[in-house]
């Protein structure tokens, strides 16, 4: 499920954009991308665009976690058009490997170009991104140039590019693997589908009893044209769908990617298996040494790994303080909203740039060098391994389009009782104050401010209610006792009483029908 927000931009390119999220490749035979919903700002832009591509980013993502609860989506593009341009040569701007994430599942994309097909890349190239896709390495792409080449390559022309390669491919089905992208496995909410329902889209929809895309479908199941069963069908697809019959309850039919998620299994009642679920965030994994994230387990040996291969692991922490510092290219806690490096506290160093120990001559990543710092222990001398990814042609500050792979992953752990935040800040367990976690406290950090911990309000949750009822009752009986006082009074040819005794008197009756209630409870009859 994509959301598509589109700044200053003319319905009609809107709605040649959206022909263009298809795709014929192998590589989208399994992932298909529903288009959910599109917004266009064409009075006032939601948030603070600039030619500044990381503030941008950070602004549209900060506002996409907002619209999560009215809008659910997996994932969410923004586009500009009129009068921005992003700094340098960047069109557009991603994290790495962050699909499915509340904070960072999303992109900013420049439209630099009349044709539609010119944004349809860029922003393909920045979910790619997102897949966990990094550019194209030598070798990896066999289009030719004149054919556009690949969507994943380091700087694209024209004509635009249309294919994904095979070097994508791994790299996605290693992010996959690893316990990534758990939210696609989820089917789209057809309802809020942007084009609108109908027969042979390959969505099941109300309405329908199946759906095996176009008319030239040659589904055993299921009749193309109209969409229903044939006879005998209890379903056309689906994996818990095997021969048109469906499959008894409890066939599994969704392994765990790892540590931190968990098998599905079929009802019996539904073609599709049920959707992806995983241990909640923060869940101990890897033997007390990593949290899990997403369905991921985040450790930091991991990560060392796919940066420098399999001897990789992490450095020791003062690698990490005296690199981070810096607030630098080579070390630093990412970037602030203004795109400059910030330095890490103390604190928040193991959430920088990650720091290795390996044998390998330079790292795996396309593009990546080793950046070798040696810090003294003692006597000893210690060799630091962090990694600086660049494009050719560029300086420091224009490294592309991606958030820097070298940085420590979000919710990996970062102490005994933290783990780090989008914002690379070390984020306390409830029960551990900031910023050091190292403390009794009511958790949170830096960013979000603690943390309430509702085990300790239990007490006093439970008591609420009670103390109100007694109060109401307390108040009803009183109401009760004046009206009757009040009835056994003589009359008197007195002045009439202020109209504020009128709205006493309301309140007053309001409580009474309380009152009321309240004795009828005390008589037996109503049963508890």
């Amino acid at each position: 499920e994509t959301y598509i927000s589109l700044t200053n931009f003319k319905h009609q390119l809107s709605e040649q954009l959206t022909d263009h999220c298809t795709c014929t490749q192998p590589i989208c035979k399994y992932i298909r991308v529903a288009v959910i919903g599109l917004e266009v700002w064409s009075d006032q832009d939601r948030i603070s665009v600039s030619g500044n591509p990381y503030s941008t980013l950070g602004a549209f993502l900060a506002w996409r976690r907002k619209q999560l609860y009215t809008l659910p989506n997996d994932n969410a593009q923004l586009i500009t058009l009129v009068g921005v341009a992003f700094q340098g040569t960047t069109i557009g701007l991603a994290p790495l490997r962050a699909m499915c994430s509340e904070y960072q599942s999303g992109g900013v994309n420049s439209d630099h170009s009349d044709s539609a097909v010119g944004v349809a890349a860029t922003m393909a190239h920045e979910m790619g991104h997102n897949f966990g896709m990094s550019h194209d390495s030598p070798g990896c792409c066999q289009a030719k140039a004149d054919d556009g080449g690949c969507i994943m390559a380091a700087a694209t022309g024209h004509p635009f590019p249309r294919v994904f390669n095979g070097c994508n491919q791994r790299e996605l089905s290693r992010y996959l693997s690893s316990g990534g992208g758990k939210c696609l496995f989820n089917l789209p909410n057809t309802r809020a589908m942007y084009g609108g329902q109908r027969c042979g889209n390959g969505y099941l929809e109300d309405g329908e009893e199946c759906d095996c895309g176009d008319e030239k479908c040659s589904s055993p199941c299921c009749n193309a044209n109209n969409c229903t069963l044939k006879a005998g069908a209890e379903c056309a697809h689906g994996v818990c769908c095997h021969n048109c019959k469906l499959k008894s309850p409890g066939v599994l039919c969704r392994t765990p990617s790892g540590s931190c998620d968990l098998p599905e299994y079929c009802d019996g009642k539904a073609e599709s298996c049920p959707a992806n679920l995983y241990l909640v965030d923060g869940t101990s994994c890897a033997g007390g040494r990593a949290y899990c994230y997403t369905g991921m387990c985040l450790t930091l040996e991991q990560q060392c790994q796919s940066l420098w291969g399999r001897d990789g692991r992490p450095a020791l922490d003062l690698c990490f303080k005296k690199v981070n510092e810096a607030g630098d290219t080579f070390g630093n806690c990412g970037k602030d909203l203004l795109g400059k490096y910030k330095g890490c506290r103390d604190r928040d160093a193991r959430c920088g740039k990650i720091q290795c120990v390996s044998s390998a001559s330079k790292p795996l990543e396309t593009n990546a060098v080793p950046i070798d710092t040696t810090v003294r222990v003692g006597s000893k001398k210690v060799l630091c391994r962090g990694t600086h990814v660049y494009r050719q042609g560029q300086g420091d500050e224009e490294q592309g389009d991606t958030l820097d792979p070298g940085l420590v992953m979000t919710g990996t752990k970062c102490g005994e009782d933290s783990l780090c935040n989008n914002n690379h800040h070390c984020h306390c367990d409830s029960g551990w104050a900031p910023p050091l976690c190292n403390q009794e406290g009511t958790g949170g950090s830096v960013d979000s401010g603690p943390v309430i911990n509702h085990s300790s309000l239990l007490p006093v949750l439970l008591l609420l209610p009670m103390v109100i009822f007694v109060l109401l009752a307390a108040v009803g009986l009183w109401c009760c006792y004046s009206h009757k006082l009040h009835e056994n009074l003589p009359l008197k040819t007195s002045v009439p009483p202020p109209k504020t005794m009128c709205v006493t008197q309301y309140f007053s009756c309001f409580y009474i029908f309380n009152c009321l209630n309240l004795s009828d409870f005390i008589k037996g009859k109503y049963a508890t």
